[in-house]
This record gives structure tokens, sequence and C-alpha cells, in this order.
């Protein structure tokens, strides 16, 4: 008759056989992580100095803002050595419109910006690049053609980089008219750069055509917060983009208008475009 093994002992062959195993588990599994760490040793790496080539050509281009200002910014007001620190770039009114009254206190009657020459000089003296600008206010295409004659005559001896038209009001019947006879007499006088300012709802309103121009600069807001909000919702392939009218930059302290290049374009170059090439 065979004898009967005990129940205790059948429990503990088991709990032996399943130490085992989990032991051998372990083992293999702590081989498996060594034999991973010893391949990842032999994967080849890229030299730093590789890394640091590609981080430097990927690096990128920063701006501060870019502001337009006029005879309603007073000279007398301004810190040019700190404002200048704090921007990339100035536009300056330099031609009001022929239809300024003597009651305006930042134009005289012949439209002449009365602080133009002030804030050019200031700002090419600390290096800062300057642009031009002339509000237009021609009722004709005659007088289109005289606001450009008088704009490129004041402005033109400071060399700028960019000459803008800045296009708000009808004025005119067919201002397309107008404004094209603008465009086209600032170039046949040696405007090499021609540019438009302009809204884009009083574009298509005006049905005013922005193709023959060389830049194109448009105002969105937003909330009018003083910061950058959103990218304007159009498909105008614009350059550049005035964000607030309500910004505060040191050495000033008054609100500015601030403006930077569109984020659908290469900053760089179309900073170059507009106000000329970045030594390095």
């Amino acid at each position: 008759m065979r004898r009967r093994i005990k129940p205790v002992v059948v429990l503990v062959l088991f709990a032996l056989l399943a130490l085992l195993f989990f032991k051998g588990k372990a083992y293999s599994e702590q081989l498996l992580a060594k034999q991973l760490a010893e391949a990842e040793k032999s994967i080849p790496t890229v030299s730093s100095s590789t890394a640091s080539s590609s981080s430097s050509e990927e690096e990128e281009f920063v701006l501060n803002p870019i502001i337009d200002v006029s005879g309603w910014q007073l000279p007398s007001q301004i810190d040019y050595d700190t404002l200048s620190l704090n921007i990339s770039g100035a536009i300056v009114r330099v031609y009001g419109g022929s239809q300024i009254t003597k009651d305006n206190n930042a134009a005289y009657t012949t439209g002449v910006d009365k602080s133009f020459k002030t804030h050019i000089k200031e700002f090419q003296k600390r290096d800062v690049p300057v642009a031009v600008y002339s509000y237009a206010l021609g009722t004709s295409v005659k007088e289109m053609k005289e606001e450009a004659q008088a704009f490129y005559k004041a402005a033109s001896p400071y060399n700028p980089t960019f000459y803008w038209v800045d296009v708000e009001e009808e004025t005119m019947d067919e201002m397309n008219k107008g404004v094209q006879a603008f465009r086209k007499e600032l170039k046949k006088l040696g405007a090499e750069n021609v540019g438009i300012y302009i809204g884009t709802y009083f574009m298509a309103e005006q049905e005013i055509s922005v193709d023959e121009f060389d830049a194109v600069w448009i105002p969105t807001y937003g909330s009018d917060s003083g910061y950058y909000e959103a990218a304007p919702n159009t498909d105008l392939d614009y350059d550049l983009h005035q964000y607030t009218s309500q910004g505060y930059l040191n050495g000033f302290d008054y609100p500015l208008d601030l403006n930077q290049i569109a984020v659908t374009k290469e900053a760089k170059a179309t900073y170059e475009k507009l106000f000329g090439k970045i030594e390095d």
C-alpha cells in the first residue's frame, strides 16, 4: 500500500518552486537592463561643436517694437537716449496733409509736421533706422500729386529707408486713383521704396489696390490693451502690423503706436526690407 503525501509537504514544494521562478525572472530582468545600458553607450552622439553651430543658425531673430511718431509726440517730452534703446525702428510723420488748419498743434498750415526734423535727427543720431510717412488728404489727383511732392521735398534730405502713404479718410471720389497718383509721383521723384498704411476694411470699402506698393502696413488693435494680442484676421499679404495705439515704453510717458513685423513673414528679411540691412 502507497504512503500518502501530506498536504503541507505539497504546499511547501510549490512555494519553493514559485520562489525559484520569481528569483529567476528578477535575475533575467536585471541582466536585460544591464545589456540595454551597455547598448545605449554605443549609440553615436552629435559633437558639441555641431550642436552649437546648429543652435546658432536657428537662433530666433528678436526685435524691439517699431514706433511711429509725429508732432503730437513733443520732442521736449521724449528722452531720446532711453527710448532709442527700447525700439528697433521709427516711422516719422513728415507731412500731415494739405487740409491742415492753423488750429492744428502738430503741423503747419503748409501740411509739414512741426516736429519731424527733430525726431529724425535725434533717432538717426542714435543709430535708430528711420522711415517716414505722409497722411493723405488730397481731394483730387492733382492735390494728391502735390502732397507727394511736398512730402518728398521735406523728407528726402534725411535718406529715409521707406516712404509710407497713410490712407485713412475718404477725401475724393475714386480714392484709388488718388492713392495711385500719390504712389506714382513719389516713384517719379526718386523714392525707391513706397509703402501704404491702410485698414483692411477701408481698403475694401474704397476699392483701393495695394498691389503696386512695395510694402503694406495695417492696423488691427484687438482690445487695444497696449500689448500684442493676435495676428490680424486677413488674407492680405502685409509686412507690418500696428497692434496698439496704447503702448508704453521707457523714454516717453505717454501712449505710443507700437508695430511689429508680420508674423506671417520671415522677420529678419522683412525688417531689412523696411529698415535696411543689419550690420553683423
